[in-house]
């Protein structure tokens, strides 16, 4: 059996070139700085995420709401109204209760000037036929739009997006 002459240790430092021992606190600052901003643009980004999604919901709700007044005035052979309140932030389908929005958004009803009923309040009308005045109805939230629009002629309920959401 052969044996190895034993050869102290050295520590890290003691056989590492000058400069080269290990990472410097500078160093050490910038890679927690990386970390801090990426964890900042990663709570952005949820952040955006859960907007987006409550004003698709609200989106959603309030497209329910206009084929739900379209498909009562059809039913029922009477003309139903979908309501707006921009000051109050809310929107009120045929024969259901007013529903507010979420906060930090806004509501805006484009309308035919009859339909009016006040400075910032009015409704899209619905008659038997399935034919509206028309109009459309806007959410806004920061920077983005959601845009769902009724056809005069056929009472067809879509949705125009903003090309930002």
């Amino acid at each position: 059996m052969v044996r190895h002459p034993v050869v102290p240790n050295k520590s890290r430092c003691e056989s590492a070139p000058l400069g080269q021992a290990g990472f410097s606190l500078l160093e050490l600052i910038i890679v927690m700085v990386m970390i801090g901003l990426l964890f900042t643009i990663a709570a952005v980004s949820v952040g955006r995420s859960v907007t987006g999604a409550e004003i698709r919901n609200a989106h959603r709700d309030i497209t329910a709401g206009l084929r739900h007044t379209r498909g009562q005035a059809i039913v029922q052979r009477q003309q139903q109204v979908f309501l707006v309140d921009a000051d109050a932030n809310t929107w009120q389908a045929a024969g259901d209760p007013p529903k507010p929005l979420p906060e930090g958004m806004a509501i805006t009803l484009n309308t035919a000037r009859s339909e009016l009923t006040g400075e910032n309040a009015g409704g899209i009308r619905f008659y038997p036929d399935g034919a509206s005045t028309g109009g459309s109805v806007v959410l806004t939230s920061g920077e983005r739009e959601w845009h769902v629009t009724v056809g005069w002629l056929t009472g067809e309920i879509g949705l125009d997006t903003d090309p930002q959401s």
